[in-house]
């Protein structure tokens, strides 16, 4: 189903939906007998799609669907999408170390200047 295909259902009668669901039902049927043994494989916009659709139905509802994957497949994706989602968010602007606050810098600095000579205190607390 197309991200656009949905707005196209709200018109629909109840009926119309009902013998739609019956034929999208059957077609599954069959790609599963086509396919038998064979692992039907989702593209990863698929997949989001299917993850973000079905992630909120209850377990029991999800199990009891005719779908094409395992609803813990489906439960995964999401878990998958959610955790990529995460890692883009919050993986830095800008490689390497960040950069120091100014006054950290303008200290730092200012005592560069003012070099003090520890070297007499060497054998102090010995």
């Amino acid at each position: 189903m197309r991200s656009h295909a949905a707005p196209r259902l709200l018109p629909m009668s109840d009926r119309d939906k009902g013998v739609e669901i019956l034929a999208l039902r059957h077609q599954i049927t069959v790609l599963e007998r086509q396919l038998g043994q064979e692992r039907l494989r989702f593209t990863p916009a698929d997949r989001a799609f299917m993850a973000a659709l079905l992630h909120r139905l209850p377990r029991n509802l999800m199990c009891r669907l005719r779908l094409l994957v395992r609803p813990d497949t489906v439960l995964r994706w999401h878990r998958d999408l959610v955790a990529r989602r995460h890692a883009t968010v919050s993986k830095p602007k800008r490689p390497g170390r960040p950069r120091t606050v100014r006054s950290i810098r303008a200290l730092v600095l200012r005592q560069g200047v003012c070099k003090v000579d520890l070297s007499g205190l060497s054998g102090f607390g010995e």
